[in-house]
């Protein structure tokens, strides 16, 4: 197994774990929140899924599944298409509600897809290049990369747990 392979297995079990957050959970439970300020299981899952999108694309220098495959207008969500979670206020993710959970799964998986097609295009010495010097050290795009795939752990985790109290509640 070299580097490549590792990274499309963390992937993969990133897509493994947002499929398990969401499957069968009604509109009330994605969107439910734990508290005024808490993010539901559908805005994590769409937040993770942006970002995955937003990081991936930028480095295989294409345009991003949300927007180059209809994705934003299937979500049509009162946000700029270009918004993926960072900072947002309490009301905007109130403004990521999500009415079915195969919309979020679908979105994973044609970014997983595209994640993973790019993936295979590198080499372990692709992973070395840097992609951004405004950092020390500057950021290589095996960091960037395993940024994402932290980011999406975490994430999918959190939509979990929320998960999982939304589906006792209910």
């Amino acid at each position: 197994m070299n580097s490549i392979d590792v990274l499309i297995d963390a992937f993969g079990r990133v897509r493994s774990d947002v499929h398990r957050a969401v499957d069968g959970l009604a509109e009330k439970a994605l969107n439910v929140r734990l508290d005024a300020e808490a993010n539901p299981v559908g805005w994590l899952v769409w937040h993770l899924t942006r970002v995955q999108d937003d990081h991936l694309a930028d480095l295989a220098g294409t345009e991003q599944a949300y927007t180059a495959l209809g994705w934003a207008d299937r979500f049509g969500f009162d946000l700029d298409p270009a918004s993926m979670g960072y900072a947002h206020t309490s009301a905007q993710v109130a403004a990521v509600h999500v009415t079915d959970p195969t919309l979020l799964t679908g979105y994973y998986d044609a970014v997983h897809e595209r994640t993973v097609a790019y993936l295979r295009t590198l080499s372990d010495g692709d992973l070395d290049e840097v992609i951004d010097d405004r950092w020390d050290p500057p950021v290589t795009r095996g960091v960037r990369i395993i940024s994402v795939v932290d980011d999406d752990i975490q994430h999918a985790g959190q939509a979990a747990f929320v998960a999982g109290i939304a589906r006792r509640a209910t």
